[in-house]
């Protein structure tokens, strides 16, 4: 995994997790990886794994079965989906926005763009 320099280590490991939950790599109710496996996967220190699991776990993504592990929540795709929506639209979006308005790029092109881009990259 890269890691960016501009958010935690942390973070971006729970954007990897909540990449392979919305995936279905990790299903409900599946267990995931240790401490120690994911940290040694990702190469990362296993305090930073075990950070990132207590955030998920205060966002309800996952949840601990006591002596067992950690688990997908069963409505864990329905908390990223809401959690990733709302930090777009609050923190990226804006960004987005300024950057189409100092480059005078319309909507209709950005429409014709994303079109072509699900259409070559998620057809049904």
């Amino acid at each position: 995994m890269n890691f960016k320099d501009k958010e935690a280590i942390y973070l971006q490991i729970a954007v990897y997790i909540s990449d392979h939950i919305s995936l279905g790599k990790w299903l409900p109710e599946q267990k995931l990886p240790s401490v120690r496996e994911l940290a040694g996967e990702l190469q990362v220190n296993p305090n930073t794994v075990m950070r990132t699991y207590e955030y998920l776990q205060n966002q309800e993504i996952v949840f601990n079965k006591r002596g067992l592990g950690l688990f997908v929540a069963a409505d864990a795709l329905d908390r990223i989906k809401s959690n990733r929506k709302e930090r777009f639209l609050q923190q990226e979006l804006p960004e987005f926005f300024r950057s189409l308005y100092v480059l005078d790029i319309s909507l209709e092109e950005v429409q014709q763009r994303y079109e072509k881009f699900k259409t070559e990259n998620y057809p049904n």
